[in-house]
């Protein structure tokens, strides 16, 4: 027995030496990551040019402004002689050159993507976006960014290399919770033109993997829920300090926007997000998602959505709910929001996505009257599984931007009225009834 457990507990030690590898598995969306692709397209020993691009391959979760911020660090002395579609934040000391100055000497630049706007001769194809990125789902056609950049060495020593374009390491995008893999070496990228007809190549291909953590984010959660519904007088509130308690170091609220520091009331900083104010409440969360089960018809149930931000110094732009829900696959009309299914266990479809209708609703406003965005939606009465009885009628999970939000414990759910009551009420009248019809008798 003493040496089972000893085999059990150095299997468990070995499994959790690998826990840093799987650390940002999300089941409903297994295969989601940010691909950095490195490709040299053209170059010489010493001095290539490079497409770099980004591809968000996640399905609900976005990169939202001000966008990511890509950096790396170079091998050598590797310098970047110029760069279109994006640029580098810092040209650095480039006093050990002559001539014409490079765009960045830094060992360690960082790359910030154009605006929308960016003349056209500083422009590549599919680039100038301001480090935002859709998911797969929202907009298919806005989740990649590009640039291009002419790579030098920095003195003669370097261009006698082992390798004739060496790669940078250390790659990063600058955007909480998100963790950079090494560069891996895979088959070379294939470019057409001429409408077609013809295809090159890239000298060489590098893919750089970044992955999403909710932990290494933050700390607290960033969203709660709430729950109501019409059989019952009860409103399930979040849980307290779901997010944040008052009083506590770094739980920063207030109970009126007139009372926003004067910083927060002028514009911020394009690459820098503003710090969480929230409203004052017992749960302290930016987000609050309330579900609402509406009515009951005779084959359909209605339920209300209501999103609220109680953070006053953002606006979240592209927003997305996906939620578990074991009647979602028998959805039948979503009113005001996009939705789509993720159908992520198979024939079982009992997870969702919601998001806003562009120009209408995609911008989730600060705290204030318009700080809040809602939907109704409509699902069959699957006679073999709906109930309104011990909670059914409520999601098992719920996220916002990607990030799961804080549920009510289940024993707090609004219930139905209880039976026993019912009965009993109709003992206390049927019973006097009888003994009017016997004394009558």
């Amino acid at each position: 027995m003493g040496l089972v457990l000893m085999l059990g507990l150095i299997m468990t030690l070995y499994l959790a030496s690998f826990a840093p590898l799987s650390y940002g598995y999300d089941p409903l969306d297994p295969t989601g990551n940010i691909t950095i692709k490195w490709d040299i397209i053209q170059g010489d020993v010493g001095n290539y040019v490079a497409k770099v691009s980004l591809f968000n391959y996640q399905l609900f979760r976005h990169v939202e402004p001000p966008g990511w911020r890509l950096s790396w660090t170079w091998e050598g002395d590797e310098v970047i002689w110029n760069m279109v579609g994006a640029e580098a934040t810092l040209q650095g000391n480039c006093s050990r050159l002559k001539g014409n100055l490079p765009h960045s000497c830094e060992k360690k630049p960082v790359i910030v993507d154009l605006l929308p706007g960016t003349p056209y001769n500083m422009q590549v194809a599919n680039c100038c976006k301001g480090g935002v990125l859709s998911s797969m789902i929202q907009d298919p056609s806005k989740y990649g960014a590009s640039f291009q950049m002419s790579v030098g060495v920095g003195s003669t020593s370097d261009t006698e290399t082992k390798s004739p374009y060496p790669i940078p390491a250390n790659f990063t995008i600058e955007l909480p919770g998100y963790t950079c893999g090494p560069p891996l070496k895979v088959p070379p990228s294939r470019f057409t033109s001429d409408g077609g007809r013809r295809w090159t190549q890239a000298v060489g291909t590098w893919n750089v993997t970044c992955i999403y953590s909710q932990i290494r984010a933050s700390l607290t959660p960033k969203c709660c829920v709430s729950l109501s519904a019409f059989y019952n007088a009860t409103i399930v509130p979040c849980p307290t300090c779901s997010c944040h308690c008052q009083g506590l170091p770094g739980a920063s609220c207030t109970n009126s926007s007139s009372k926003l520091p004067p910083l927060l009331q002028l514009p911020h900083d394009a690459t820098e997000e503003a710090p969480p104010l929230v409203s004052c409440t017992q749960h302290m969360c930016p987000i609050k998602v309330h579900w609402h089960v509406k009515q009951s018809y005779r084959e359909y149930w209605r339920v209300k959505i209501t999103i609220t931000n109680f953070n006053f110094a953002k606006n979240y732009s592209q927003w997305s709910l996906v939620m578990q829900h074991p009647n979602l696959g028998s959805l039948t009309e979503v009113f005001s929001f996009n939705y789509k299914p993720l159908n992520q266990h198979g024939p079982i479809n009992d997870t969702g996505m919601f998001w806003g209708i562009q120009f209408y609703n995609d911008m989730l406003l600060q705290s204030g009257d318009g700080g809040n965005v809602q939907t109704e939606i409509l699902l069959n009465k699957d006679a073999g599984m709906f109930t309104f009885r011990e909670g059914w009628a409520f999601p098992r999970k719920i996220s916002f931007d990607g990030n799961e939000c804080v549920m009510p414990s289940p024993e707090d759910y609004p219930r139905l009225p209880n039976s026993a009551n019912t009965t009993f009420r109709f003992t206390l009248l049927i019973i006097p009834c009888l003994l009017i019809l016997m004394f009558l008798l």
